[in-house]
C-alpha cells in the first residue's frame, strides 16, 4: 500500500474513532507498526492528529461554519474566482456544482450565460438559478439533485444523491473544498460532502476546483480528489503569497490566478 493510500486510511479511521492504537492501524492497514509510527509523525506534523502513548488521537477540529457566514468572508475574492471560473466555460455544457460559498457565488455569473445545464446538491444555488432563469426566459436548465436535507450546508447529500449522480455524465465538475493539499488533493471536512464531490469529479469530463488562497495549502479530513485528478485550479491573486501555490503549479494540471 503505497503511503498516501495509508495517510488517507488513517484520516478515515479517525473520523470514526476518536483514539487509535498504533496496533490497530497496523492491523487494519497490513503494515508493520514501525510504518504506522513513522505516518502518524507525518499527520501530527501537519496538525491532523497528536500521537499519544501507543497510538494518536483525533487533532480537534471543527466542521466549517454555516454557509451565510462563509458568504460574507473573502467577497472580493471569491467573486474574482467566479468570474475567472466562467471564462473557463462554454454554452451548452453540462456542469456540476457542489455546494459551498464560492460555488453560491459563481451561481450568480453562470447566471448570465445561456444554453447551460447546472446539476447541483445545493438548495441555495438551485434557488437562485431557478430565479435568474425565470426572469431571463428559460435560458439556462437548473436540476436539483434528491436526497437527505443537511440544514448546516443548505445541500442535499446521502445514498440517493450519490445514486442520482452516477446516473448522469458533466462536462465540467466545479467543486469548492474545504483544503486543496499539493499532496492530498481536494478535501473536505465531512465525509458525506466529500463523498458528494468524489461522485461528481468521476463522472466529469474535467474537474475544475475553486480554491481563495486561505485553502491553498491546507488539509482537512477527507480528500476527495488527487491531484492528478484536477484539470484547473482557480484562486485569487492573494494566492501568490502562499508557500502552496508554486507546489501546486506542479502537482495540478493547471492553477488560474484571477
Amino acid at each position: 500500500m503505497l503511503q498516501e493510500e495509508r495517510l488517507l486510511r488513517i484520516r478515515s479511521l479517525l473520523v470514526a474513532f476518536p483514539r487509535l492504537s498504533v496496533e490497530r492501524i497496523s492491523q487494519d492497514l497490513a503494515v508493520s507498526r514501525e510504518t504506522v509510527r513513522r505516518d502518524l509523525v507525518q499527520l501530527e506534523s501537519a496538525g491532523e492528529l497528536r500521537r499519544v502513548h501507543g497510538g494518536a488521537v483525533a487533532a480537534s477540529a471543527a466542521p466549517e461554519p454555516p454557509l451565510a457566514q462563509r458568504l460574507a468572508a473573502r467577497q472580493k475574492e471569491k467573486r474574482a474566482i467566479a468570474k475567472a471560473a466562467v471564462a473557463l466555460l462554454q454554452p451548452g455544457q453540462t456542469l456540476f456544482l457542489d455546494a459551498g460559498s464560492t460555488n453560491t457565488i459563481l451561481a450568480d455569473e453562470l447566471a448570465t450565460l445561456s444554453g447551460m445545464v447546472v446539476v447541483t446538491n445545493s438548495l441555495a444555488i438551485a434557488l437562485k438559478l431557478a430565479q435568474a432563469n425565470e426572469a431571463r426566459d428559460g435560458r439556462n436548465r437548473t436540476l436539483l439533485l434528491g436526497g437527505d436535507i443537511d440544514a448546516r450546508t443548505q445541500a442535499t447529500c446521502g445514498a440517493e444523491t450519490i445514486a442520482e449522480i452516477h446516473r448522469l455524465h458533466a462536462d465540467v465538475a466545479l467543486l469548492s473544498p474545504v483544503g486543496l493539499h499539493p499532496k492530498h488533493g481536494a478535501m473536505s471536512f465531512q465525509h458525506h460532502e466529500a463523498a458528494v464531490a468524489r461522485a461528481m469529479a468521476a463522472q466529469a469530463q474535467r474537474v475544475v476546483i475553486l480554491a481563495d488562497h486561505s485553502k491553498l495549502g491546507q488539509a482537512s479530513r477527507v480528500a476527495y480528489a488527487r491531484p492528478a485528478e484536477i484539470g484547473t485550479v482557480v484562486t485569487d491573486a492573494r494566492a501568490r503569497g502562499t508557500p502552496a501555490l508554486a507546489a501546486l503549479r506542479k502537482s495540478c494540471g493547471q492553477v488560474i490566478v484571477a
